[in-house]
C-alpha cells in the first residue's frame, strides 16, 4: 500500500508539473528555449542536464585541477599538478563539482545576481555527491561559507556562497558555522579583475572572526566558483592562523586557469 502512495505521489507531481508547463510557458534561464517542465528551477531539461556533467577526471589530489593522463605518468607515483607539488595552496584538499562551463557561468550567475535562490540547494546536492565520493578525504567537522564584505551583503541582501554551504551543512549532518570567518576588506568595484588582481584583493582580506572556536577544527570551505585558488587560499591562511587543523575547499564549478602572475613570480 505504500509503495503504492508513493507512485500515485510521484505520477500526481508529474503531473502537475506538465500542466504547469503548459498553462505558465517561460523560457529557460540558460538557453531561453520553452520549459518542458514545472519545477521550481526555471531550467530545461537539456541545460539540467548540462550541469549535471562532473569534471573531468584525473584530478590533482590536491587541488582538484583535470590533469591530462600524460601529465600524470610523468609525475610517475605522485598525482599533484604542477602548482601543487610548488606548495603554491595553502588549504589541504580542494574540489568541485563541475567545469564553469558557459551554462554552469550563467546558472551561478542566476543564483549570484539573479536572485534565484532555489539554485543553492541544487548545487547543495551536486556538492554533497562531490563528498559522498571522497568520504574520507573530505571529512569535516563544520560547513563555513566564504563570506561577503558586509557592505556588499547589504548590497546584495545575501551571499550566494550561503545559500549553498546551508543546506548542503544539513544534508551532510554537520554544523554551519557561517559566522567563524569574515571578509573585512571589500572586493574592489571592478566587474572583471585580472588574474594578478585577483589575488592582490584578497591577500589579508579575510579573518577569524574574534572568539570564534576554530583551534582543531576541519573546515569544509564552500564557494560557488574556483577559478585561481586565491580566495580559497585566503580563507585557508585565516583560518590555519586562528588554528584550524585542516580546510578544505568545495566548490561547485572549476574554472581551468592558467598559473596566476604572482603564483609564476613566486615559482621563479
Amino acid at each position: 500500500m505504500t509503495r503504492l502512495a508513493t507512485l500515485v505521489r510521484s505520477q500526481f507531481r508529474g503531473m502537475r508539473a506538465a500542466i504547469a508547463s503548459l498553462v505558465f510557458p517561460a523560457p529557460c534561464r540558460i538557453c531561453a528555449r520553452m520549459l518542458d517542465t514545472g519545477d521550481r528551477l526555471p531550467l530545461c531539461q537539456e541545460c539540467v542536464a548540462v550541469l549535471r556533467l562532473a569534471l573531468n577526471r584525473p584530478v590533482c589530489a590536491k587541488c582538484g585541477r583535470p590533469v591530462v593522463p600524460a601529465a600524470v605518468e610523468a609525475a610517475v607515483s605522485s598525482t599533484l599538478c604542477h602548482l601543487c607539488r610548488r606548495e603554491v595552496y595553502d588549504f589541504d584538499l580542494a574540489r568541485s563539482f563541475g567545469a564553469y562551463t558557459p551554462a554552469m557561468a550563467r546558472a551561478i550567475l542566476l543564483l549570484k545576481y539573479g536572485e534565484m535562490t532555489p539554485l543553492g540547494g541544487w548545487f547543495a546536492g551536486l556538492l554533497a555527491q562531490v563528498v559522498e565520493g571522497e568520504r574520507v578525504a573530505l571529512e569535516a567537522d563544520a560547513v563555513v561559507p566564504v563570506p561577503l564584505h558586509a557592505v556588499r551583503l547589504r548590497e546584495r541582501g545575501y551571499n550566494q556562497a550561503d545559500l549553498i554551504a546551508r543546506p548542503l551543512a544539513r544534508m551532510l549532518g554537520l554544523p554551519f558555522r557561517s559566522y567563524l570567518l569574515v571578509r573585512t576588506r571589500p572586493r574592489p568595484d571592478k566587474l572583471r579583475l585580472t588574474r594578478r588582481e585577483r589575488w592582490e584583493t584578497v591577500r589579508g582580506a579575510y579573518a577569524a572572526c574574534e572568539g570564534a572556536h576554530v583551534d582543531k577544527l576541519r573546515v569544509l570551505l564552500v564557494d560557488d566558483v574556483f577559478t585561481t585558488g586565491a580566495t580559497l587560499d585566503a580563507c585557508s591562511k585565516a583560518l590555519r592562523k586562528a588554528g584550524a587543523a585542516q580546510v578544505l575547499g568545495l566548490t561547485v564549478a572549476r574554472a581551468a586557469s592558467p598559473v596566476t602572475p604572482p603564483v609564476a613570480e613566486a615559482l621563479g
